[in-house]
């Protein structure tokens, strides 16, 4: 197995390399990687935080250290899809005629699948001129299962892992007798909804799901009709996949209409959530993550989420596995001094590696899922050295589930190309 570690990168060294980036890059040619996520629309704020996150953990890490493979530069080109799998489409034929061979991707299972497809059926007619697609954040289980290809790898939990984990929670809770599901009409909002469903009826059968509804994605302006259905029906807590500006309008009537129960979520915080819940959502939201969030475990992450500030000040560090990602998949051009797909991937398979925060995670070959620690905090101003929003509250970790306890049966049938 593939057994690598994160390299050691100080502050000083990064902010006295950066100036002298360019003249280094003049010898050889960039490494090239698309960045396509939403840089325009409802969904513009998580991609563009997503396409800083990269930008900086290429320059931070890299870079600025005489870049890789002897030298040459890491240049990240965004494509903007808009959250739409027909722009993702003509993003991607523009990434091919970019000859760009690694694509990153994370916002949108929707759009994950369509990319997939696009990848999978240019690689079949295009042999030798394959695409790597790296997605670092769409949880649909069925990328890593069904749909699994060796052309994909996701560094992300997928939904299914993390509802194990989140489920298990909400069933040591007493309280909670009720539960509420609302989530974005498509395949990550119906897996959420189902998974739910099945798993807390095995876990807590006496808990009821007195509401089960979907909302078109990025439409709804106003969540009030929504959230007072949920303060009718009496729920003890409300399940959301919500993402992005559906999450943040989502947070503001639950703020607004006084809903004062637990909500368990994936992704309320960062990206202008925070700032909305700030005081009223104090001990009611809880969100499952990879990567700690406060405390922060190691100096390591801790002086790159200062300097990524340092130099972004209106945006946080609200992704960590685009950072392990880019991280590995250098790793992968290193060991094999290749930026051929095809020798990545197969560097790739069983993979692990240390992050920043000291963490070993590992790249499972049969599937291409990534398996890490998850962990569940809570909204709060207490017990945060780093906020989120510069709002004075952010998350704190108060549940932890090793990697080994998150693992899950392989069920990929991978069909591997033969060269």
């Amino acid at each position: 197995m593939n057994k690598l570690r994160f390299p050691l990168c100080l502050r000083a060294l990064f902010l006295t390399a950066v100036a002298g980036i360019s003249g280094i890059s003049m010898a050889q040619e960039p490494v090239r990687i698309g960045f396509m996520d939403p840089l325009s629309g409802a969904f513009a704020s998580v991609g563009t935080s997503g396409l800083k996150q990269i930008q900086f953990a290429a320059d931070y890490l890299f870079n600025s250290r005489g870049g890789i493979l002897g030298g040459r530069m890491i240049e990240i080109v965004p494509l903007d899809n808009q959250q739409s799998p027909t722009e993702t489409q003509i993003q991607f034929r523009r990434a091919v005629s970019e000859e760009l061979r690694i694509i990153f991707q994370g916002n949108s299972s929707a759009v994950a699948n369509a990319l997939n497809s696009a990848v999978s059926r240019h690689n079949r007619r295009n042999p030798g001129q394959e695409i790597l697609q790296i997605n670092y954040s769409a949880v649909d289980p069925i990328l890593t299962e069904e749909n699994c290809s060796f052309w994909h790898f996701r560094f992300d939990a997928h939904a299914v892992m993390k509802l194990n984990i989140l489920t298990d929670y909400i069933a040591m809770n007493p309280d909670v007798k009720s539960v509420y599901i609302i989530g974005q009409d498509y395949s990550f909002g119906q897996v959420v909804s189902d998974t739910s469903i099945a798993l807390l009826q095995e876990k807590r059968p006496d808990i009821e799901i007195v509401g089960n509804e979907f909302h078109p994605i990025g439409q709804v302006k106003d969540f009030t009709p929504y959230v007072t259905k949920i303060v009718s029906s009496g729920a003890d807590a409300v399940i959301t996949g919500n993402f992005g500006a559906d999450m943040v309008s989502l947070a503001r009537s639950i703020i607004d209409n006084g809903l004062d129960i637990p909500v368990y979520t994936f992704y309320a915080a960062y990206d202008g959530i925070t700032a909305t819940l700030g005081a009223d959502g104090k001990n009611k939201i809880r969100l499952i993550h990879n990567e700690t969030s406060n405390p922060i475990p190691t100096e390591e992450r801790k002086e790159f989420i200062r300097a990524f500030k340092a130099a972004n000040p209106n945006n946080d560090v609200t992704q960590p596995r685009i950072t392990n990602a880019l991280a590995m998949v250098v790793a992968a051009m290193e060991q094999t001094q290749s930026t051929d797909p095809y020798d990545i991937a197969l560097a790739l398979e069983d993979m692990r590696y240390t992050t920043l925060s000291g963490e070993e995670i590992w790249m499972r070959g049969e599937d291409h899922q990534i398996f890490q620690s998850l962990h569940i905090s809570v909204h709060t101003d207490e017990g945060i050295e780093f906020d989120a929003d510069n709002s004075g509250f952010g998350l704190f970790s108060e549940y932890h589930v090793p990697a080994e306890e998150t693992i899950v049966p392989p069920s990929c049938r991978m069909r591997r190309p033969s060269r």
